[in-house]
């Protein structure tokens, strides 16, 4: 009986081992196959958000490849091709654009609702073309942003779970090369990872000073364009370093506050597009990102989700002579004047309306008055011609009271003062007493026409000489 109850355990312990060996293999196998049909998604997408004239479809232009942009209006739609290199796999990233005018939030619902919420990250654009607009511009955006999501008919787990997403995601950043690239991959460390998952270690730990006091539950990038423009800032404008380190030091308290990225770029130049793409490509599809924070240049900034805290942006505050950390922002970043390139110049005078001017003159003609505005000789000279044009344009010559006009405008020119204002100077009085003299030879002229009958016409002379 013993020795058929040992047969009968050893046999069960077989069997234990053997189910052991084939629930391991199983799970093996399951972990391969799922590696092996893991396609990026299809579903996920990228709201853009900022003021006109931001660079906003430039910098989707870039992130695309496209050379010559083209810009829509309201919400504009447009993909960008990814493709994961490792598992040879390619898929598309759906990028809705929302026109720079407020007026168009509306139109949020179609590019940002229940449905897509879970798999959207935003994008915040802001110009360093008027850097005094940058901080009104991000706060006003994100406002609208978290007024849209929440009027969202999402449930209460559901925003929680967004919002504990991005708490995990901030506290589980690691700087690039503190891992192995084969460790980050491996079977291992997701079994680590998930270890941690399940004990929720990391939710411990509370989240640095100022950082998510304002969760939205959305992965959220700001991107600061048209950096190229920092050095005409300081041409022109008289920027310094300190004054592009309070503009730094304001945005990056911002992004603490959202659990944002922050990119410098520059299409002109092409800087940081190209990381901008792998750093999308990261935090949406999980695809690796090596590059660490770069706060070197001023104009190349990159600062990671997780990377950044207070304790790093107060090594900005050493280079701020004129100014505080805590100053309001517009009063340290002030718009500058609009210069008037003409301001030397004579002032513009309105032209008066010519018909105006035409019966105004010819009003004090006919009454034998002096023009109501004393002018050069030379303006004289033009604006006689003018009243003769005017008379031919009123009058034709067969219309009566032609003569009339021509006559009382000799007359003033008759009688008008040698030394009155326009008038010539008196060592000219010969030249006028022979203008006066012509004058009145075709006044007499004028009025014998006027008296004088047609002469008959005889119909039985011959043409013929």
């Amino acid at each position: 009986m013993e020795t058929n109850g040992q047969a009968n355990g050893v046999k069960s312990r077989k069997k234990e081992n053997a189910d052991a060996k084939d629930n391991l293999w199983s799970a093996i196998l399951e972990e391969v196959q799922n590696q092996g049909n893991t396609k990026l998604p299809s579903n996920k997408n990228v709201l853009v958000l900022g003021d006109n004239e931001t660079g906003k479809t430039t910098l989707i232009a870039k992130l695309q490849g496209v050379e010559d942009p083209k810009k829509g209006s309201a919400l504009e739609y447009a993909y960008i091709d990814v493709r994961d290199e490792y598992r040879d796999d390619q898929t598309r990233l759906s990028v809705w654009v929302l026109d720079g005018d407020p007026g168009h939030s509306n139109l949020l619902k179609f590019a940002l609702n229940e449905e897509t919420f879970p798999h959207t990250l935003i994008i915040l654009t802001v110009a360093m073309t008027t850097p005094w607009g940058i901080l009104d511009q991000l706060q006003s955006w994100a406002s609208m942003l978290g007024d849209h999501i929440d009027k969202l008919d999402l449930t209460p787990e559901q925003r929680l779970q967004s919002k504990k997403q991005q708490v995990q995601k901030w506290q589980r950043y690691t700087e690039p090369g503190d891992e192995l690239e084969a460790s980050a991959s491996s079977p291992m460390k997701r079994s680590s990872r998930n270890l941690s998952d399940d004990l929720e270690e990391e939710e411990d730990s509370p989240l640095p000073d100022g950082v998510l006091t304002t969760n939205l539950g959305l992965d959220i990038v700001v991107v600061v364009t048209k950096t190229d423009y920092m050095s005409t800032l300081e041409k022109e404008h008289d920027y310094r370093d300190e004054h592009f380190d309070f503009m730094q030091q304001w945005i990056r308290r911002f992004c603490l506050q959202y659990g944002a990225a922050l990119f410098y770029t520059s299409a002109k130049e092409d800087k940081n597009c190209d990381l901008l793409y792998k750093y999308l490509t990261h935090r949406i599809y999980g695809l690796p990102f090596r590059t660490p924070a770069l706060i070197v240049e001023k104009d190349a900034v990159l600062i990671p989700a997780g990377w950044d805290s207070m304790k790093k942006i107060s090594i900005l505050y050493e280079n701020m002579q004129s100014c505080k950390p805590d100053d309001y922002y517009r009063d340290v970043i002030v718009q500058p004047a609009i210069r008037k390139s003409g301001a030397n110049r004579e002032a513009e005078v309105q032209a008066e309306d010519e018909q105006s001017f035409l019966q105004r003159h010819l009003a004090a003609l006919q009454a034998g008055t002096p023009a109501p505005r004393a002018d050069s000789p030379l303006r004289a000279a033009q604006r006689a011609t003018q009243q003769l044009d005017g008379a031919k344009i009123g009058m034709g010559p067969g219309t009566p009271g032609n003569e009339g006009v021509l006559a009382n405008f000799f007359n003033s020119l008759l009688y008008k003062k040698t030394g009155s204002p326009g008038g010539r100077p008196t060592d000219a009085a010969p030249a006028a007493a022979a203008a006066r003299s012509d004058a009145a030879a075709e006044l007499d002229r004028l009025t014998r026409a006027k008296s004088r009958p047609p002469p008959p016409i005889d119909l039985n002379s011959s043409s013929e000489c």
